[in-house]
């Protein structure tokens, strides 16, 4: 009952993020103008201002792949020997 009450709150959680949307504008209202209008010319800034958001929001994700593969690497073990006893262990 416990694990289906978590499920349950998860997954209405999850709908209540997906439903509701909010319209919200992040950029100032001078690069939006800027941005608006070169685009209405025939510009290509939007194109760049898309792919620095993009590579702003891959960053950390790129860092900490690498971090962690470094970290995999170094700190794995190789040839581990186990040191077990012969006798029988009681678990009572």
């Amino acid at each position: 009952m416990k694990n289906f009450k978590y499920i349950f709150s998860l997954i209405a959680a999850f709908a209540l993020v997906t439903i509701t949307t909010i319209t919200v504008n992040a950029q100032c209202a001078m690069c939006t103008t800027a941005v608006e209008t070169n685009a209405a010319n025939g510009g290509n800034t939007a194109d760049g201002l898309n792919k620095g958001i993009v590579y702003l929001l891959a960053a950390p994700y790129i860092a900490v792949a690498v971090i962690g593969i470094i970290w995999y690497k170094k700190y794995r073990r190789k040839n581990v020997e186990l040191h077990m006893r012969e006798e029988k262990l009681n678990l009572n």
